[in-house]
């Protein structure tokens, strides 16, 4: 075998290993950060989009004066639930994607408040919200509708319900604060429940004015 034939040689086997090192690296790169950048799973396509800060600071304006229990649907990375923790709530994030899951849990043991958050790994259409006084969601014009019909069966009177980014697509607003995509939308559950209940009785009573009835 010539000098040459072996040098070449030699720079094929290093290509070789230098590609399946890049290709590696690129793998394990992708596997890292796939959960972080692409959509969890759910029965509407939920992606993950972190909150800004200003979307963080205005969830917490709205809910100043409030107490108690909050759930964020589709807490992502957790920073809503932190926030929340550490202006004392006891928080508790639904996401289905385990990665982003298991990283809320350990920035809220890196910050200090893992005892008074919790994240769970499920999906938000199967979750009862009925023991939760706030909620948080940053949705997407596609789900929100059927959002109105669980919210409003399953929550207290005295919850109140913060919507981020997208409003509600029926329900009137308590009231909102900032601007633009920072914008969110504060819902009284007493004024909702209430709407509907009044709906489901216009509906009913419609429906039986033109059932034709049977006379003996």
């Amino acid at each position: 075998m010539s000098e040459d034939t072996g040098q070449e040689q030699n720079r094929s086997r290093l290509g070789l290993l230098l590609t399946g090192v890049l290709g590696g690296s690129l793998l394990a790169l992708y596997a890292g950060a796939a959960p972080f950048i692409t959509p969890a799973l759910r029965k509407i396509c939920l992606p993950f989009v972190p909150a800004t800060s200003a979307q963080v600071d205005n969830v917490l304006r709205v809910l100043r004066a409030r107490s108690g229990t909050l759930v964020d649907l589709g807490s992502g990375d957790g920073r809503i639930v932190i926030a929340a923790a550490k202006r004392g709530f006891k928080a508790s994030g639904v996401e289905l994607n385990p990665w982003l899951v298991w990283y809320s849990r350990y920035k809220a043991w890196r910050e200090g408040v893992h005892r008074s958050t919790s994240f769970y790994i499920s999906d938000l259409w199967k979750v009862s919200f009925a023991q939760y006084s706030n909620v948080v969601i940053f949705g997407v014009p596609q789900m929100m509708d059927q959002l109105e019909l669980k919210l409003a069966s399953e929550l207290p009177t005295t919850a109140k319900v913060v919507a981020c980014r997208f409003p509600f697509p029926t329900w009137v607003p308590e009231h909102t604060a900032g601007e633009g995509i920072d914008t969110v939308w504060v819902y009284d559950a007493k004024t909702f429940k209430s709407h509907q209940q009044r709906g489901l009785t216009r509906k009913t009573t419609a429906v039986d004015e033109d059932t034709p009835q049977s006379h003996s």
